[in-house]
């Protein structure tokens, strides 16, 4: 499933990180694993917008 919404991302078992941007830009694997391993590393944008939004490892 694709998902964009941090609340639906976060209370995932596992998520597979794609980009770092859309279309031609993406479809790289930058991250995987769960929301806690994203925040943890610092090539996960997914993983840095978890962290701002207040989410913890």
């Amino acid at each position: 499933m694709i998902e964009h919404h941090l609340d639906v991302i976060a209370q995932a078992d596992w998520v597979i990180d794609l980009g770092p941007g859309g279309g031609a830009a993406g479809g790289n694997l930058i991250a995987e694993g769960s929301p806690a391993d994203l925040i943890a590393n610092p090539e996960s944008v997914t993983g840095r917008m978890l962290k701002e939004q207040g989410y913890k490892l």
